[in-house]
């Protein structure tokens, strides 16, 4: 863990199957920091109260629009078996949002996904990650990884992607996968992965801890 400097935070956007998540393990086990992605779901739960699904309704693996959508049902037994409760996205990204926050000021980390590079916008020691790679590569790597055929990996990513997109520029009035919302975008298809995190790490060390 860094203790000598201010925290520093990076922070990860990703296509799906480029190699995002694990970039975000990786700088986690070379810089000694944590990252979080989808435990700050289980976080989130925990320190608000309500049950996950709850947050996984809200995910970044969902649809968002400005025209519908914002307003969904659900059933707390922080509330009674029976009784329904009505909750915005906007509240739940809102405590998602605050629970991102407070562990950037706890010390260095890493976000994977859920605009955390928004969220964290004003942070003074942030670092904003774009991966990309090939479709061709993509499709190969999930297909490997969830043990399916290539037409099903292909159509995931792009259902993926366009619900990764959809909560992103929803929330930040920003474009995802545009160079302009970033600092550094990378292609994992020309670079492999131990390269990207010792660029990566050289960054951090240049910019926060050198």
């Amino acid at each position: 863990m860094e203790n000598n400097h201010p925290p520093y935070v990076i922070t990860i956007g990703r296509q799906l199957g480029s190699g995002g998540r694990q970039l975000g393990e990786m700088l986690s086990r070379r810089l000694d920091i944590p990252c979080y992605d989808r435990e700050l779901i289980l976080i989130a739960s925990q320190e608000s109260g309500l049950c996950r699904d709850v947050f996984e309704k809200a995910d970044e693996k969902n649809s968002y629009s400005f025209f519908g959508g914002s307003m969904f049902s659900f059933r707390s037994g922080l509330f009674g078996d029976n009784t329904h409760n009505y909750l915005g996205n906007e509240t739940l990204f809102k405590i998602q949002s605050d629970i991102i926050r407070q562990l950037s000021e706890r010390g260095a980390c890493i976000f994977v996904g859920r605009c955390a590079d928004y969220v964290l916008r004003e942070h003074p020691r942030l670092l904003r990650i774009f991966v990309c790679a090939s479709m061709h590569d993509r499709v190969r790597r999930l297909a490997h990884d969830m043990q399916t055929g290539e037409k099903e990996a292909r159509t995931l990513i792009e259902q993926t992607d366009r619900k990764r997109a959809d909560y992103y520029n929803y929330y930040s009035n920003r474009t995802w996968g545009a160079a302009a919302s970033y600092d550094v975008c990378l292609n994992s298809s020309l670079l492999g992965m131990e390269e990207i995190v010792a660029f990566i790490s050289g960054i951090v060390a240049q910019k926060f801890t050198g």
